[in-house]
């Protein structure tokens, strides 16, 4: 287990470095020139965002059929990640839009549709945060885990099924892909890369969220309240008493 706590962050940077260097060394393209590199971010951002939400997904279904906390901590350590590439995605595509079209912002299906998706999965995370009962938060949060995922292949076919401004795919479409092999390869060679990334902060992740489980359960067996614990509604009887006064 060391070894592999070891081994992986080492594994990431190896393939970080290695995507950077392909990426200097790939041919330029035609129309865009040197602009079109970052391609080899803002797309294996986006795909590994697609990745953290479907472990969400898979994870969600998981706690649902075995109810294991270990299932609930994967799927919203997974959420967490995904998030964060997926603003890295809308970021990096702006960075390009700018230049190409003129602009920061526009309002594209496929933008839109991203940043939808980046919402509904904030909306997941602040869920959690607003449930304090373990089990209520498991439970309700898996089944928007499994509801959300539909946001992924309407991002991701949304430049098939509207008139948009961004450019088709061109890797992951029926049939052959439309992008020249030493780019294909770079390309590859950056999402092995965003991959390691997103393994290594996934991990990191989980050991936070075990220790916060760990000190939930320790404040549970000493009698202390959880954080919010306290926190009640307001009753009616409460609230006529101080308007009589």
């Amino acid at each position: 287990m060391t070894r592999v706590r070891t081994a992986l962050p080492i594994a990431a940077a190896v393939a970080v470095a290695t995507g950077v260097t392909a990426a200097m060394l790939a041919p330029a393209d035609q129309l865009q020139g040197d602009l079109q590199r970052l391609m080899y971010v803002h797309v294996p951002a986006a795909w590994t965002a697609y990745l953290s939400f479907a472990v969400t997904l898979v994870a969600s279904i998981g706690w649902l059929w075995r109810r294991k906390p270990g299932f609930d901590r994967v799927a919203a350590s997974s959420a967490e990640v995904g998030v964060f590439f997926t603003a890295l995605a809308i970021a990096l595509g702006s960075i390009w839009g700018k230049p190409v079209w003129g602009v920061w912002w526009t309002w594209d299906p496929r933008l839109i549709t991203t940043a939808l998706m980046l919402f509904v999965y904030l909306g997941y995370l602040a869920l959690r945060r607003a449930t304090l009962d373990p089990d209520a938060r498991a439970r309700r949060a898996a089944v928007f885990g499994v509801v959300a995922f539909v946001q992924v292949p309407i991002v991701h076919m949304s430049v098939e099924w509207w008139r948009t401004l961004h450019q088709p795919a061109t890797v992951l479409q029926p049939g052959q892909p439309s992008i020249d092999t030493p780019m294909l390869i770079t390309l590859l060679i950056n999402v092995v890369a965003f991959m390691l990334i997103y393994a290594v902060l996934l991990r990191l992740r989980l050991g936070i969220a075990a220790m916060d489980d760990q000190r939930a359960a320790r404040q549970v067996a000493e009698g202390r309240e959880l954080a919010g614990g306290a926190v009640t509604a307001p009753h009616l009887e409460d609230t006529q008493e101080k308007e009589a006064h």
